[in-house]
């Protein structure tokens, strides 16, 4: 049942069974029997067929709520006894927004040292993504932010307030002044990040309540594009001040303070809320909460 409702979960993810087959590295008849299989326990039709996968029934919905309940439990029992037998060990799959990527080692390299025999695969990708890997068990945790946009039913650990400024090559405009405003900063050659992300939205927010309709010349999900074309001396940047530091050009850029308004926005880490969590997840959020305590920069 358990393989059954794991096969269920990548269907309804990938919404095709060829690739949710190729995913979970069966053939495609084996995934189109266990589904049938499934149907034929429950006693309700979970997919609706034609000539190829059209979506879930209302039954096969409700279904995919108790099969990630059930499935998370599974896997949090097999870690608990894994645990019991090995101590502490497996692998952390963590999801983050672009601008939280640079505090990323704040958060592994402690937790490492600490427990050695646990690995990391992170991965870069927006807010609303973050969400949905989360409520699909396709990571264990993710830093985003904690707030402007609903988050569901989550565990979350406040880690910082995240503070934007104007970022300009030396010799750039307002590289000499300490700060600038948002309606200053809104008639300059701008690269952002992609409207994607969050990030984007809470800045086209702020320029709006400047009176700015803010145009970008470039985009990029990637704050290495960003800051590369920032470098050129073409193009400026609004970016949080501690990415902006993370990149460790002083002698290139300038960093200018934002003001009126001068907004700050909650980063955090966020895990699916269980009882009990999984070892390695309630591992993972108590370092969160040392690094919260220490405090980030």
């Amino acid at each position: 049942m358990i393989d059954k409702l794991e096969y269920f979960i990548a269907l309804a993810r990938e919404r095709h069974f060829a690739r949710a087959a190729e995913e979970l590295g069966i053939s495609q008849p084996t995934l189109s029997a266990a589904i049938r299989q499934l149907e034929g326990q429950l006693g309700v039709m979970l997919v609706i067929r034609g000539s190829r996968f059209q979506g879930l029934t209302p039954e096969g919905q409700r279904v995919l709520e108790w099969a990630r309940r059930i499935v998370g439990d599974a896997r949090t029992m097999r870690e608990e006894m894994r645990t019991a037998r090995k101590g502490l060990s497996g692998h952390i799959r963590l999801a983050a927004i672009p601008t939280t990527l640079s505090m990323v080692p704040r958060l592994t390299a402690p937790f490492q040292e600490k427990h050695p025999d646990v690995t990391f695969s992170v991965f870069s990708t927006n807010s609303l993504q973050i969400l949905s890997l989360l409520e699909n068990l396709e990571i264990d945790a993710g830093l985003t932010y904690l707030e402007n946009e609903p988050l569901g039913r989550v565990t979350s650990v406040p880690l910082y307030a995240e503070r934007y400024c104007l970022i300009t090559s030396k010799g750039g405009p307002f590289a000499d002044q300490t700060e600038v405003t948002w309606t200053q900063a809104g008639d300059l050659r701008l690269c952002l990040l992609t409207a994607d992300m969050q990030n984007r939205r809470i800045i086209n927010r702020h320029f709006a309540e400047a009176g700015v309709d803010v145009k970008p010349t470039l985009e990029s999900n990637s704050m290495i594009v960003i800051i590369s074309h920032v470098r050129t001396g073409r193009w400026c940047s609004i970016m949080p001040r501690n990415v902006a530091k993370s990149f460790g050009f002083p002698e290139e850029i300038s960093i200018v303070s934002l003001i009126e308004p001068e907004p700050h926005h909650s980063i955090g880490l966020v895990a699916t809320h269980r009882e009990p969590f999984t070892p390695l997840v309630s591992a993972l959020l108590h370092e969160a909460r040392n690094l919260a305590e220490t405090g980030v920069d």
